[in-house]
């Protein structure tokens, strides 16, 4: 019998009320982006970065970072005739994204440009590439780090550096030699210490060539291991050495670089993370004997400005993704957008994202100016990335989860993006020292390098007389800085950060921005979680607020 009833006037999967797909969108459509850039001396890359903006945004470089995270690096230990190989197979989308990245200056090129603001204009890109995959940060920026460590070997700098500095992505184990380009890792903690790397067991045992020796160990944590070089720290005779560690011989053969396991990671899946072991290894002495922490700390400095800029990377990726869910999304008779509690907490993320980074190019301005030989934004350097890496990566887990939690549900499932994003943020706390280590760090730079007090507060008195809050604070840092116990660093470091980003925000953003960041971060007007800024007369400008930090689409 055929039905005579009518038909429906629509199906029950027919999709209303939800967002449409974010890409393409431009990644770098960021004012606070565009005007550290210009301020921190790297405006003539603005074209550069815009165009990678685009790209970062548009679909085909978001479902090459889909497609790396989906299908994760598997290890291969051996060939199919029992041969020892060790070696990871990645996804097709993370050669892409690795690609990209290289021929864009995010590995060792700023090192070979002569140009003011080159290690500037790589952050800035850092932070629109960031957009795509977190993964593949990792193997760029140690390869970034690499070149200033190596240069402690001239001999050695001036084979490698050239290759290290290439845009060239050459992936496939060869003599290193032999390739367009080259990228480095590093390995340095072992199970029984982790960050104490002054307690290594890794052995290095001097051959009967000058500066060549021998590695007997087991490292914990060794991130990209199909990395080409790597700089590794073990004990010499004379005390804990840095060397260089080619996966291939000069000769063609493979080098003693044991993978034992790759490390099933809370996030971070695009990237191998694994367990070498070491026997018989051939390795290149770095510098002298006995100096292997003096030796990368430059290598540090490099990874933790690269921390910061991941994380800041994060909070503007989630915070575009927030902004542009409310818009479509309607709920109790008004779009989200619309309504004063949603809009009260993304303002207060847009907050959070100018501030982190703001005080990310900051820090990468004093890197490029640093290695230009200005002593005092060295110093400068040396305390505040220790401060920036602390806080910005502190932030980072609540800021995604807050964002997260503006899409709901729609949130919380993996075709989101989303729970990519939570299960990343909380490395870049992690990654290149713990809160403990960089707290710590800060009050050792403070005791033996006073001058880094100075520029400290320098800096700060250069906003002075802006914002009476923000005056109230550096006056407290001051009286706190001279009681400074290992107890309360993590609160001094905090408050450090808090008065760095406040007075670059007084100095260079809008009033809107500024007085609420002073009013909150500072004057305590604010609650404990995000969306918690003074509300009604004499409240926060939300308006200003999200008209700087989000753009119509």
């Amino acid at each position: 019998m055929v039905s005579t009833l009518p038909h429906e006037r629509s199906g029950t999967h027919d999709v209303t009320n939800q967002a449409p797909p974010l890409a393409p969108y431009d990644a770098s459509e960021d004012t606070a982006l565009l005007e550290g850039l210009r301020r921190e001396g790297a405006g003539w890359a603005e074209e550069d970065v815009r165009r990678l903006g685009l790209l970062a945004g548009g679909p085909q470089a978001q479902e090459w970072a889909e497609l790396a995270n989906r299908h994760e690096p598997e290890l291969r230990t051996h060939d199919r005739y029992g041969h020892r190989v060790d070696e990871v197979d990645f996804h097709p989308g993370w050669h892409e994204l690795m690609r990209v990245a290289v021929a864009e200056g995010q590995a060792g090129a700023p090192w070979a440009d002569a140009r003011p603001g080159a290690h500037v204009a790589r952050t800035a890109g850092g932070l629109v590439w960031g957009h795509t995959d977190a993964g593949h940060g990792c193997p760029t920026s140690m390869t970034y780090a690499a070149v200033p460590a190596l240069r402690r070997e001239p001999e050695l700098a001036k084979v490698y550096e050239p290759l290290l500095t290439s845009r060239h992505y050459d992936p496939g184990l060869r003599v290193p030699t032999g390739k367009r380009g080259l990228l480095a890792g590093m390995g340095m903690t072992e199970k029984q210490g982790g960050s104490d790397v002054r307690t290594n067991t890794t052995t290095a045992t001097p051959t009967a060539e000058p500066g060549v020796y021998t590695l007997r160990g087991h490292k914990w944590f060794t991130s990209a291991p199909m990395c080409d070089v790597f700089l590794v720290l073990a004990q010499a005779p004379g005390g804990l050495s840095c060397f260089l560690v080619p996966r291939v011989l000069p000769d063609g053969s493979r080098n003693a670089f044991r993978i034992q396991r790759l490390k099933d990671k809370l996030g971070n899946r695009s990237n191998a993370s694994a367990e070498p072991e070491f026997d018989g290894t051939v390795a290149w002495r770095v510098g002298e004997e006995g100096q292997g922490v003096k030796t990368i700390i430059e290598m540090v400095n490099c990874t933790r400005l690269d921390c910061v800029t991941m994380s800041a990377a994060l909070m503007r990726k989630t915070l575009v993704e927030a902004g542009h869910h409310v818009r479509h999304r309607a709920a109790f008779g008004a779009r989200l957008i619309d309504q004063p509690l949603m809009r009260n907490v993304l303002a207060d993320l847009a907050l959070e994202s100018e501030a982190a980074t703001a005080l990310t190019l900051r820090l990468a301005g004093a890197a490029d100016r640093a290695v230009r030989g200005d002593a005092r934004e060295q110093a400068f350097r040396r305390i505040a990335t220790a401060v920036g890496k602390y806080w910005v990566t502190k932030r980072g887990p609540a800021f995604t989860a807050e964002a997260l939690e503006c899409l709901g549900g729609n949130g919380y499932v993996e075709d989101s993006g989303m729970p990519r994003h939570y299960r990343e943020a909380p490395l870049l706390s992690i990654w290149e020292g713990s809160g403990n280590v960089n707290a710590l760090d800060v009050l050792r730079a403070l005791t033996r390098e006073p001058a880094t007090a100075d520029v400290l507060f320098d800096e700060l008195a250069s906003a002075r007389g802006a914002d009476a809050r923000l005056d109230a604070a550096v006056d407290a840092l001051r009286v706190r800085l001279s009681e400074g116990t290992e107890g309360g660093a993590r609160r001094l470091v905090e408050r450090m950060a808090l008065a760095l980003q406040a007075s670059l925000l007084v100095r260079y953003a809008p009033p809107a921005i500024a007085d609420a960041f002073c009013a909150t971060r500072l004057g305590g007007d604010w609650g404990h979680a995000f969306g918690t800024l003074p509300d009604g007369p004499g409240g926060a400008d939300v308006d200003g607020i999200l008209g700087r930090a989000l753009t119509e689409r």
